[in-house]
C-alpha cells in the first residue's frame, strides 16, 4: 500500500488562495497517495480543481448527521463534497475543549458516512519529558476507539507530538518510528484487528526531514502542516521515492 501525504492547510488560506495553491499542485506527479485538506469553505472549489488526481480531506466534522446544529458540518455532507479523509481530534481541536467522548462519536459518524477518519494523538512536552508519552497516548486511543464499528471502512491514526507541532523541531526519526510501532499495536488490540491501522507522523515536517521519516517501515505517511502551504516545498515532500 502506498504511503500517504496529507496536507493540513488549517485556517491559513481563503477560497481564492486555496484555489491558487490547488492549481499549483494539481500536476503533482508523486509515487505516493496525496491528499489536500483545505478549510471547509474551500472544499468544493479545491475538489473542482483537483478532480480525481489528488484526494480531498476535511479538517473536522460534526458527530451529528443532521439537525439543528448551527455552524456544524456533517460527515455525510463532506462525503457528498467528494472528501475521502477527515481529520479528527487534532490537538488544536482538543485545546478548544474536544474530549475523547466527542472524538469517539465523530469517528463513528465519519465511518458511517463512508469517510476515512484520521485520528490525531500525541503527548505534551512535559509528558514526553516525564516518559509518560505512551501512557497518555494509550489512554487517548482507548477512549477514542472504544466500541467503534469499522464495517468496511478503515481508520488512520496520526501521531503528532504536541511539542513538535509548529516548533521547527520534529521528533527524532528513530523515536517517532518506535512510538508509531507501539501505537499500531495498541490500536490493533483495542480494535481487535488482524492487522494494525496505518499511522502517519506529523509535527514540523519539512522537505529536509520528510525522506528520513518516510524511509521508516512503521511510518505510513505524513500529516504536513506549514510546509504544505508552499507548493514547491510540498512537492519536494511528495516526490519521495
Amino acid at each position: 500500500m502506498k504511503k500517504l501525504i496529507l496536507a493540513n492547510w488549517k485556517m491559513n488560506l481563503g477560497v481564492a488562495a486555496s484555489r491558487r495553491l490547488a492549481r499549483s499542485l494539481v500536476d503533482l506527479q508523486s509515487p505516493l497517495e496525496v491528499g489536500l485538506c483545505p478549510s471547509t469553505e474551500s472544499l468544493s472549489e479545491v475538489k473542482r480543481i483537483i478532480g480525481k488526481r489528488l484526494r480531498l480531506g476535511a479538517q473536522n466534522c460534526s458527530h451529528e448527521t443532521s439537525g439543528a446544529h448551527t455552524g456544524e458540518t456533517s460527515a455525510v455532507s463532506l462525503r457528498e463534497l467528494g472528501c475521502v479523509y477527515v481529520i479528527i481530534g487534532h490537538s488544536e481541536r482538543r485545546a478548544l475543549g474536544e474530549d475523547c467522548v466527542l472524538i469517539n462519536k465523530k469517528l463513528q459518524a465519519a465511518l458511517d458516512a463512508g469517510l476515512t477518519p484520521v485520528l490525531c494523538v500525541g503527548e505534551t512536552a512535559a509528558q514526553n519529558k516525564d516518559n509518560r508519552g505512551l501512557v497518555v497516548i494509550r489512554g487517548q486511543l482507548q477512549r477514542a476507539l472504544r466500541g467503534l464499528k469499522l464495517g468496511r471502512q478503515c481508520l488512520l491514526i496520526a501521531y503528532e507530538p504536541l511539542w513538535a507541532i509548529g516548533s521547527g523541531h520534529p521528533a527524532a526519526v528513530k523515536a517517532a518510528e518506535d512510538r508509531q510501532s507501539a501505537i499500531k499495536e495498541m490500536a490493533r488490540r483495542i480494535l481487535g484487528l488482524a492487522r494494525p491501522p496505518r499511522v502517519l507522523y506529523g509535527g514540523s515536517v519539512s522537505a529536509k526531514n520528510a525522506v528520513a521519516f518516510l524511509r521508516e517501515p512503521d511510518i505510513d505517511g505524513l500529516l504536513v502542516g506549514g510546509a504544505s502551504l508552499q507548493a514547491s516545498e510540498f512537492k519536494k515532500i511528495a516526490n519521495f521515492k
